[in-house]
């Protein structure tokens, strides 16, 4: 084997620079400047006129404005997402029960040793699935319960139906409607 000679640094080792005196006065300095800045953590406005938090707006009259409900995920959703998130919860709890339980067997019985919580897991997935199943059955059939079926054509005035049925066969296609 060939020995290689140790090799010789080039640079100075980096790092952070060691203060001078000059600069730790600097530095002293700069903190007492801080330290002497008064600095508000808070505004008051003693204007009688500009309301407080408090008090509540007192600017015009105009009544609130609705804020309708704008959720992205609708409520059934929700409710079978913490469905699944507690069977979930519940089946990996029941397996840790399970696996406890052998450990306490194995020293009375001396097969059971080799169980562990994986094997015991695994055995609960398809149980799991089941719950999750039946979970998602029971939130669509109670979504299905709930449904409203619109009554349909209970108008009391005139009504006008125009029906128009266009031929046209083309990648551009330009319609105007005139009334």
């Amino acid at each position: 084997m060939l020995d290689l000679p140790e090799p010789k640094p080039t640079a100075t080792a980096a790092g952070q620079a060691t203060p001078t005196a000059t600069d730790r006065d600097t530095i002293r300095r700069l903190v007492a400047a801080i330290d002497e800045i008064e600095q508000p953590t808070s505004v008051r406005v003693d204007d009688p006129a500009v309301p407080s938090w408090h008090e509540g707006p007192r600017i015009g009259a105009t009544p609130p404005v609705a804020q309708p409900d704008s959720r992205i995920v609708p409520a059934w959703a929700l409710g079978i997402a913490v469905g699944s998130i507690g069977v979930g919860a519940g089946s990996i709890g029941l397996g840790c029960a399970v696996w406890l339980a052998c450990k306490g067997l194995s020293s009375v019985i001396h097969s059971l040793s080799t169980v562990t919580l994986a094997g015991v897991l695994t055995v609960a997935i398809p149980f799991a699935g089941l719950a999750m199943i039946v979970t998602a059955v029971g939130g669509a059939i109670s979504k299905a319960k709930r449904a409203v079926v619109p009554d349909v054509h209970h108008h009391t005035g005139p009504e006008y139906h125009e029906h128009h049925t266009t031929n046209t066969r083309a990648v551009w296609v330009k319609n105007i409607n005139q009334h």
